[in-house]
């Protein structure tokens, strides 16, 4: 039997009809923006592993040092609420433990936004004591500490801390824990008392390289009066505290 073209045409296979095999993605221009993109999980395609690809018992050390940061900072923050608080039934009764918590490291001072502007002036000078191998003694002219720190702020645009506040803050802190009668009555006040003792011997034997087996700070206290131009003191008396001789260890103790 004869064939036409046209029957040829009729019962040829059209191309879309044929299944062809799956060997790749396809790329259509029009929907590659609408497909998600799916990240690969932790761990495929030799990516960083996750957490739960850790071993068991790294895992079982991460999560105990997570817990135990925790636990400490809600300590923390409790320990500080209760040292800004108000006086309370709680804060009173563990005082102790708040103090020992705060101190020296995490003390509050609200000077940075409320500033109490200093009312007096204190010069802080020292004095050695030697006694010879004969028994004789030579007590050293006073030192001034003071005007060490005020020539170093003086017309310098950067002064160091050390210079601004460290002799300054030492006294501050023994007077405050000591009172009037000079006697340490607490682990803390003996602390203040060893740091300031050591201040002036280091400043001393900086200055002076005389042998010196005790020490003695003076204070000479002076009020600032409100609208006191400068270069002018105000009329009321200074206040002049002799401190006790202090032993000095070789050791600084």
């Amino acid at each position: 039997m004869e064939t036409t073209g046209r029957d040829t045409l009729a019962g040829a296979v059209c191309p879309q009809d044929v299944e062809v095999p799956f060997s790749g993605p396809v790329h259509d221009p029009v929907t590659a923006d609408r497909v998600p993109h799916v990240p690969p999980s932790a761990g495929e395609f030799g990516g960083p592993p996750g957490f739960a690809d850790l071993p068991r018992p790294l895992r079982a050390s991460v999560g105990i040092a997570a817990a135990l940061c925790m636990a400490v900072a809600l300590v923390h923050v409790v320990m500080v609420f209760l040292y800004v608080a108000p006086p309370n039934e709680v804060s009173q009764r563990y005082r102790k433990q708040i103090n020992a918590w705060i101190h020296p490291l995490f003390e509050q001072n609200w000077r940075l936004f409320a500033p109490d502007p200093q009312s007096v002036t204190q010069q802080i000078s020292a004095r050695t004591l030697h006694t010879s191998p004969e028994g004789s003694r030579e007590v050293s002219d006073w030192f001034d500490l003071t005007a060490v720190d005020d020539a170093a702020i003086n017309h310098n645009a950067f002064p160091s801390h050390t210079s601004q506040n460290m002799l300054r803050r030492a006294w501050d802190a023994y007077a405050a824990s000591h009172g009037n009668d000079d006697q340490s009555k607490s682990e803390r006040a003996l602390m203040l008392q060893k740091y300031l003792r050591n201040i002036a011997v280091n400043r001393v034997s900086a200055d002076r390289h005389n042998a010196f087996e005790d020490i003695q700070l003076r204070v000479i206290t002076r009020p600032i009066a409100a609208g006191t131009s400068a270069g002018r003191r105000p009329n009321t008396p200074a206040q002049t505290r002799y401190l006790p001789w202090w032993k000095v260890a070789s050791d600084g103790n």
